[in-house]
């Protein structure tokens, strides 16, 4: 139990609840305050929402369940904050001016960001590789990568702007 200035007493889960809040908080105000992006306000916009809607369902579901679960999740809350998005939306892959294959992404928000969820132990380079060919595929800029399978969602979270 941690004792905190107000002489009230609250669980370490509660404490670290709060505590992870506020840096997320924090960051994201040092974030947009010190970074310039090459991306549109709008665009930067829907992904600071996007990311606060993953963290939501987060917070709720915590890690270790399957994608799919986060997925219905994710929506669900998307929803909830009237985020326009597009689950499983099909794209078409073509190759010198050739239809060669269809593709699924798991999230279109406002026809602007991608969001390609995971649920894996580890990112890896191929998670990364995998999002900048649906970028370019739909010529789109901004993605997120958000692996829901982490003890804070900010270690999960990796924006590509290409």
């Amino acid at each position: 139990m941690k004792q905190v200035a107000s002489g009230t007493r609250q669980t370490r889960k509660a404490y670290h609840e709060e505590h992870e809040e506020r840096e997320e908080h924090e960051g994201s105000q040092k974030m947009s305050l010190h970074v310039e992006s090459p991306l549109p306000e709008a665009t930067e916009q829907l992904i600071h929402q996007t990311i606060g809607a993953a963290i939501q369902v987060h917070r709720m579901l915590g890690p270790s369940f399957h994608e799919s679960i986060y997925e219905k999740a994710l929506c669900h809350e998307l929803e909830l904050q009237q985020i326009e998005f597009e689950a499983q939306k099909q794209i078409e892959i073509v190759y010198k001016g050739m239809l060669v294959g269809k593709q699924r992404i798991d999230l279109l928000i406002a026809q602007t960001v991608i969001v390609e969820l995971k649920a894996v132990d580890v990112l890896l380079p191929l998670h990364q590789a995998q999002i900048i060919s649906y970028l370019r595929a739909t010529h789109l800029q901004a993605g997120l990568l958000i692996n829901f399978n982490v003890y804070r969602l900010k270690e999960g979270v990796r924006r590509v702007i290409i």
